[in-house]
């Protein structure tokens, strides 16, 4: 029974990412991207999208191909419906990773990669922000937790890359393919580390400043 539901799980949380690709689709074609007001956006899209619109272009290429070289209908049309269907889905995963941006807003940072990972992290917790521009350990996992003398760093690559290291004052409780850990930093890929992090930190310091005030 355990197996039943796990899949039946699985299957839904494929049905919920499917219908937020959509939506993601239709606010990049309606140029709405989900940016609360008074919040920044700091994009992390430019290292991927040349590679996606490379499998797109390779997807629109092999609908007419598909078409001239099967000989039997009903194939034809299964492939048709197969390759339309993807073509959508990989146009809504490009979708996604433009109008979701990390955001940085009054009280939290927001780090996002399209819809499949998203850390919330509180103000009052971040320690500090530097570039640190390194490879990661390749994998499909949006979230990947990697341990070192300072504890444990949450990677949330793009393209199997990283260049912003931000430090927490105390562990943040994550959610992973390998279960829940206490990160103690959090490693991103930005388009534009270094401004990102010059902007961060000035924003740590204004929150310390309030705070202190308060």
């Amino acid at each position: 029974m355990s197996v039943v539901r796990r899949s039946a799980r699985l299957g839904w949380r494929f049905v919920v990412l499917e219908v937020q690709l959509y939506i993601a689709l239709g606010r990049w074609v309606g140029r709405r991207p989900a940016v609360p007001e008074g919040a920044d956006a700091w994009g992390y899209s430019r290292l991927v999208t040349p590679v996606l619109w490379l499998w797109i272009f390779g997807s629109v290429c092999e609908l007419p191909l598909a078409h001239v070289l099967v000989p039997w209908h009903g194939v034809r049309i299964a492939l048709l419906v197969i390759g339309i269907w993807g073509l959508v889905w990989m146009l809504g995963l490009l979708a996604s990773i433009k109008v979701y941006p990390h955001l940085v807003g009054d009280q939290e940072l927001v780090l996002r990669f399209g819809k499949f990972a998203r850390l919330d992290v509180p103000r009052d917790q971040i320690a500090s922000a530097r570039t640190d521009n390194r490879d990661v350990d390749g994998g499909l996992r949006s979230l990947q937790p990697r341990t070192t003398a300072d504890g444990i760093d949450v990677q949330m690559p793009v393209n199997d890359r990283v260049n912003v290291l931000v430090r927490l004052t105390h562990p943040l409780t994550v959610s992973t393919s390998k279960g829940p850990v206490e990160a103690t930093s959090l490693s991103i890929w930005a388009d534009e580390p270094r401004e990102m992090v010059a902007a961060l930190n000035r924003w740590i310091e204004v929150g310390r400043t309030v705070g202190g005030a308060v």
